[in-house]
């Protein structure tokens, strides 16, 4: 019986982790991989303390942070994913692939999946021009006319990291304005003479034939819809928190984050908190992930002292 059990390999379950070995909590650790979504970054400037540092590396060094404390307190099972989270009495039991945990409480922090591009074309051309990662894939498209779709941090970050090698790059975003982005950020991509942005419009089509060469975009006031010559598209157009396996045991929100008490990230169950990008947090970035674990760590922390195994 663990008294702790963490699901998820981000920076907030590492951070997590960190802290409950810290206080000698007996836990385990449950994730695929440590790093969480960064992992697809080149190059990552919020992290605070460092200045610049790839998602890879970024990961790693979680992961030898997380090495250096767990000891005997925290468990590590990498390369393991929760499929279900059931609770008997004052008993939590975690299912993966592998086998089945018990524990006294649990911290859920396991992120979110990519959302896909839902329109005519879209998965027929994934892998063929159509992606899902610059950092992976960008090089491949180094002076050819490529396109980003959606206009938050990510789509900013992936369209920088084009702009060092593409032709051109065009960011498609749905509304008026970049109000999810850094402003610095956006300011440096729109200020680079081979950077377009196309406001308030939305794809509508991607048409190719072995591979894209073709991106119809529709212009939301006007309604015009208009063929871009692109032989890349690169889509950011968020995530989908990675919750299913917990819906049948906490509140919801409906669009799947878990709710969660601000103050102490305490989910609708009792012994269940949860951390970072599968709440539903006004705001998701790495640092405010670690942030949210340490508040639940310290919450967990008091509430398992304060109910002692009978």
């Amino acid at each position: 019986m663990y008294e702790l059990a963490i699901i998820g390999g981000g920076p907030a379950g590492v951070a997590a982790g960190v802290y409950a070995a810290r206080k000698q909590l007996k836990s385990i650790f449950i994730a695929e991989t440590v790093g969480g979504q960064s992992m697809d970054s080149t190059e990552i400037q919020n992290w605070v303390g460092t200045i610049a540092i790839s998602g890879v590396d970024l990961g790693t060094a979680l992961e030898k942070h997380l090495r250096a404390y767990a000891g005997e307190f925290v468990e590590l099972h990498l390369g393991e994913r929760a499929t279900s989270v059931t609770k008997e009495g004052d008993v939590f039991t975690i299912t993966t692939p592998k086998g089945s945990y018990q524990a006294r409480s649990v911290l859920v922090a396991t992120g979110g999946s990519r959302r896909k591009l839902d329109v005519p074309g879209a998965s027929e051309f994934e892998h063929k021009g159509l992606t899902y990662c610059a950092s992976c894939d960008g090089p491949l498209f180094a002076g050819q006319d490529v396109a980003v779709v959606g206009g938050g941090n990510a789509g900013f970050e992936s369209a920088a990291q084009l702009l060092a090698y593409c032709k051109s790059v065009t960011l498609v975003h749905r509304q008026p304005h970049f109000d999810k982005a850094d402003a610095a950020t956006v300011a440096t991509v729109k200020a680079h003479p081979n950077f377009t942005a196309l406001n308030e419009a939305t794809p509508t089509a991607v048409t190719g034939n072995k591979f894209v060469n073709c991106m119809t975009v529709k212009n939301l006031t006007t309604n015009a819809e208009t063929p871009l010559a692109v032989t890349g598209i690169f889509v950011e157009i968020g995530a989908f928190p990675a919750t299913d396996f917990v819906k049948d045991l906490v509140t919801l929100t409906p669009h799947g984050t878990i709710v969660t008490d601000p103050k102490t990230q305490r989910t609708s169950v009792e012994g269940v908190w949860a951390a970072g990008d599968c709440t539903d947090g006004l705001y998701h970035q790495n640092n405010i992930a670690a942030g949210d674990a340490v508040k639940a760590l310290e919450d967990i922390y008091y509430w398992v002292k304060s109910h002692p195994t009978t």
